[in-house]
């Protein structure tokens, strides 16, 4: 672990945060003015994405050029994928129920209470989330096989959660689908497509960092908390919340992976 630049990593870290901060800051300011809080859920993406690329600059020099343009170039895809996506979906459509029940209830300002609550939190999650994103970009020596592993993982997730969008996407839009189940293609498979993919995605760019015990030991907390958004936090848990009085979800979910995905139960 001697030979892991700490120095450099820790200004790494505050810039890394700065760059977290000014994302939410002023996709805050965007918010305030629109009246609708749900636009942050198109910065988190954006807010990934300008910690990779902040954090490619201030690496140059240190790491492995290749892994360095690698993990940004990774991040990169999947951040602004999944923000255009979010904004596609919520065209048109006024404030997230999500929010709105939240700042229903607060204590004053409801703006005050988005920026501490939703949108602070946020970048204080994205700095977390993506601390193998700024480990990997400080690891020496070429990318290994453990890191090319990590790459295919991140491809399978990418894949899970583009699909998984796309068709449920086109099942919405059918009015015929309107308050059905989608229990079709991936989602016939597991019942989060998109959530196991951001598994995935995390655990694979986690591996790039892996190749460095200094790396891999200070960003091995960052896919353990995705992990436990995705299945015990805001993820699975509140989406099954909301689903589960819908016609035919009790059979779904006795058919369906809750998670992991494999073949479906036989009806």
């Amino acid at each position: 672990m001697n030979d892991f630049p700490w120095g450099a990593f820790a200004l790494n870290l505050a810039l890394a945060a700065a760059a977290a901060l000014a994302v939410m800051l002023g996709t805050f300011a965007v918010a305030v003015r629109r009246g609708v809080h749900r636009i942050v859920d198109v910065a988190w993406g954006v807010a990934f994405t300008a910690v990779a690329v902040v954090t490619f600059a201030a690496s140059s020099g240190d790491g492995d050029p290749a892994r360095r343009t690698l993990v940004t170039a990774l991040t990169a895809v999947w951040g602004l994928r999944l923000a255009v996506h979010i904004a596609r979906r919520g065209r048109g459509h006024g404030e997230d129920p999500r929010y709105e029940a939240m700042l229903a209830k607060a204590p004053g300002s409801r703006n005050a209470y988005a920026l501490r609550s939703v949108y602070l939190l946020q970048g204080g999650l994205v700095w977390l989330v993506s601390l193998p994103v700024q480990a990997a970009q400080y690891v020496p020596g070429d990318l290994s096989p453990l890191a090319l592993a990590g790459t295919a993982l991140w491809a399978v997730g990418l894949c899970f959660e583009a699909v998984g969008d796309a068709q449920l996407a086109r099942f919405k839009a059918d009015p015929a689908h309107r308050g059905r189940i989608m229990d079709r293609g991936l989602w016939a498979w597991t019942r989060h497509p998109n959530y196991f993919g951001d598994f995935c995605v995390w655990w694979g760019l986690y591996l790039l960092a892996c190749d460095e015990p200094a790396a891999a030991a200070v960003s091995l907390v960052s896919p353990v908390v995705m992990s436990l958004l995705l299945t015990k936090g805001s993820g699975k848990r509140l989406l099954e919340r909301h689903l589960r009085d819908r016609p035919g979800y009790a059979e779904y979910t006795a058919r369906t992976s809750g998670f992991f995905p494999r073949p479906p139960k036989s009806r």
